[in-house]
């Protein structure tokens, strides 16, 4: 199943690819469910990202290992974590990061393009209003980091 959003920033391309720090990441976590960050080395290739996802009294665990990262020739910035250890019931994550140039060289556009996979394609559907909403919860703050 595929989620893309789009979210227009004021500032230019490089500037929020420096931008994507572990204070960064902890401020995109939505309340729900409650994210501890046990490890983060960063967005470049060979990076890991280490959560633990807590729901009441279960705790699942998520590794994603950063696969690629670089600037395109348009001036396009990105970097791909994808999962290696992944909290119940996906099977499989891939979300890739850009920041394109926006029209006219007014800034930048974050593009979260995620797919993902369970066992069952019923479960994906079933999945995407909770997935699309807890990437629709960044937009304000990257409004608000990259003005």
């Amino acid at each position: 199943m595929h989620v893309t959003l789009r979210t227009y920033v004021r500032q230019s391309p490089a500037q929020v690819m420096a931008g994507f720090t572990r204070a960064l990441f902890l401020s995109l976590a939505p309340p729900f469910p409650k994210l501890n960050l046990l490890r983060f080395d960063g967005c470049r290739r060979d990076d890991v990202v280490e959560i633990e996802l807590q729901a009441g009294p279960v705790r699942q665990r998520w590794t994603s290992l950063i696969t690629d990262d670089g600037v395109l020739p348009d001036g396009t910035h990105y970097f791909v974590d994808e999962g290696q250890t992944l909290p119940k019931p996906l099977r499989f994550w891939r979300h890739r990061h850009l920041i394109e140039p926006a029209p006219g060289g007014t800034g930048s556009v974050i593009v979260d393009a995620l797919e993902y996979r369970t066992a069952f394609r019923w479960l994906d559907a079933l999945l995407y209003p909770a997935m699309w909403a807890q990437f629709a919860y960044r937009k304000p703050i990257y409004r608000r980091t990259f003005r």
